[in-house]
């Protein structure tokens, strides 16, 4: 494990040097405009806990779905209200979530699907230098997770330069 510069946790690869993971992580970093692999590893393994946290409430339950369920409801109830699981999805669904689940919450990437944003890259930018809000909370962290009742509060600062729809950066399909 590597300690990071907030001091959360992450691991890394058992085997550094794989063509097929790196050519995979590479791809990610791409599409979602991660900064360097320690974001990514930090996804993974907040979706690693996920999983593990299912696994154990699951073997605690002897394998009963719903005793599983109705024990550990908060559970699933917090990765619904992130979007991470869809409302009909249960606790055996965590289980098959992947990395691209949890990188899709990212304020970057919302601020981008939003049309906020022409690429990833530009979504970050905007981000860190403060232009973004949530609910009106100015958030410059690009890997804030952004839950489902937030998305449609994910806007321009009113007192950024870029709130004017006719600022050159915002482009034209905005």
């Amino acid at each position: 494990m590597a300690l990071g510069s907030n001091t959360t946790f992450y691991e890394t690869p058992n085997h550094p040097y794989q063509d097929e993971r790196i050519a995979e992580e590479s791809g990610l970093l791409g599409k979602y405009g991660l900064k360097n692999k320690e974001e990514l590893w930090r996804a993974e393994s907040e979706l690693r806990q996920y999983r593990r946290e299912a696994r154990n409430a699951l073997g605690a339950a002897g394998g009963d779905e719903s005793v599983a369920e109705a024990e550990h409801s908060e559970f699933v109830t917090r990765l619904q209200r992130l979007g991470i699981l869809d409302e009909q999805e249960s606790l055996a669904d965590v289980l098959s979530l992947d990395v691209t689940d949890i990188l899709e919450r990212r304020l970057q990437t919302v601020v981008y699907r939003n049309g906020l944003a022409n690429s990833v890259g530009q979504a970050r930018q905007f981000i860190s230098h403060g232009h973004i809000t949530v609910n009106g909370s100015r958030v410059q962290r690009p890997s804030y997770k952004v839950y489902v009742s937030e998305e449609d509060a994910v806007a321009f600062d009113e007192t950024s330069a870029l709130s004017d729809e006719l600022h050159p950066e915002r482009g034209e399909d905005q």
